[in-house]
């Protein structure tokens, strides 16, 4: 009885105010924090060929940090329950934290690189990969239950990351010299960066779960379980029908086109980018600086496709698969600008595929993160997040292996 007035009583509460924005400016800060310390281990590339020449760093990177990622979101799709997402997500950010502090500690102590040195900052990214895994699938799983806002939210914040890490590379770029100091210097800036960053994520964690918005949307998806399993029960004592409890098959059978697609959009621009859109193209106008604005210019744009879905957001999940699969043009679009006719190896044209390839890229991605957890019971959004992600990092780990045959 206790529990129905309960029930009564939620359901004439109004939903609280996003005071100062809040909770949506929370989820955007914890988007960036995610995938800061990815972005800082890329954007420092040209350091680490200095260190570590000819050995195809920035791939070797995609590898180490992918393949960890998902081996561990897999194990979590499954075993998530058995910890609770705050344990997972501060366990995470803090281990962002410490292998933030790796390389510039190893700069500190240690005159000249070395083999040691390659294997400690490799396993360092393989580490970051868990880390991602851990905070990733519990912030997406969280958001999926949550209004669309958050989710967008979530997701323009990763693109973010990446227009930061840019600004702070264009920066640290013009005012040190490329030389191994300046070279050093510049990437300790990004890992000190996402340091700090890594600490207001801890910060802006803690505090989003508190606030009432958030609190009474949690209460509500509780409120809405609760009232689907006294419905269930009642049918089943009428007429026998099994309990439906969250189920995997259901999940993907609503969402194995979006989750395949998501998969296809991260296999397609990893194999891409960053290493062979910054390996592989040259400018004599502008030297060294050319990988680097490729960079900045994706970054943008991704940025920009991933907040165009707080404006216009494709309803139809088969218009998503659709555009999902026509980046497919990507593969020969590039290779022209590889083997083909040199003008089409140029500037303008690099940097409007790298541009064309981030906004597709922005806004795919936030559509399907989006629309995904909708298409099933809110009980089964979280699992539905986690999924997303699986399969957003098995693209990821496809991708760095695919961008290997440019080399070839």
């Amino acid at each position: 009885m206790e529990n129905d007035e309960e029930k009564l009583d939620f359901q004439d509460e109004k939903e609280p105010r996003d005071h100062f924005k809040l909770a949506y400016i929370s989820f955007f800060i914890l988007g960036a924090g995610f995938l800061l310390p990815w972005n800082a281990f890329i954007t420092a590339v040209d350091y680490f060929d200095f260190l570590y020449p000819g050995t195809h760093i920035d791939r070797v990177f995609s590898i180490f940090y992918m393949f960890p990622a998902l081996l561990l979101l897999l194990y979590l799709t499954f075993k998530a329950g058995a910890i609770e997402p705050r344990i997972r997500i501060n366990l995470g950010l803090v281990l962002f934290l410490l292998m933030m502090l790796i390389v510039p500690i190893m700069d500190e102590s240690v005159s000249k690189p070395s083999s040691a040195t390659h294997y400690i900052t490799i396993a360092a990214t393989g580490v970051t990969g868990l880390a991602d895994a851990l905070v990733q699938g519990s912030l997406v799983g969280s958001a999926g239950e949550l209004p669309e806002r958050y989710m967008q939210a979530l997701v323009a914040g990763t693109a973010a990351s990446g227009v930061l890490v840019s600004f702070l590379r264009v920066v640290t770029k013009a005012a040190l010299p490329s030389t191994p100091d300046g070279l050093r210097s510049s990437a300790n800036v990004y890992f000190i960066t996402t340091v700090i960053f890594m600490v207001i994520c801890l910060v802006s964690y803690n505090l989003v779960t508190t606030l009432p918005v958030i609190r009474y949307h949690l209460k509500k998806n509780s409120t809405k379980v609760a009232r689907q399993e006294e419905d269930s029960d009642s049918l089943l004592l009428a007429d026998s029908t099994p309990h439906r409890r969250v189920s995997f098959h259901r999940v993907w059978s609503q969402n194995k086109g979006l989750l395949l697609s998501l998969a296809l959009v991260y296999l397609i621009t990893l194999s891409i980018f960053p290493g062979s859109l910054t390996e592989d193209v040259h400018s004599a106008a502008l030297g060294d600086w050319f990988p680097v604005l490729i960079i900045a210019c994706y970054n943008v744009c991704d940025l920009l496709g991933k907040s165009i879905t707080a404006v216009y957001l494709i309803d139809d999940p088969k218009a998503i698969v659709g555009g999902c699969i026509a980046r497919l043009i990507f593969f020969p679009v590039f290779f022209v600008c590889l083997h083909g006719p040199r003008i089409l190896g140029t500037e303008v044209p690099v940097f409007l595929v790298s541009a064309l390839l981030g906004i597709t890229n922005g806004y795919y991605t936030s559509a399907i993160m989006i629309k995904a957890p909708k298409l099933v019971p809110v009980e089964e959004s979280e699992t539905t997040g986690i999924l997303l992600v699986v399969f957003l990092v098995a693209g990821l780990s496809l991708g760095s292996i695919v961008g290997w045959v440019w080399v070839l």
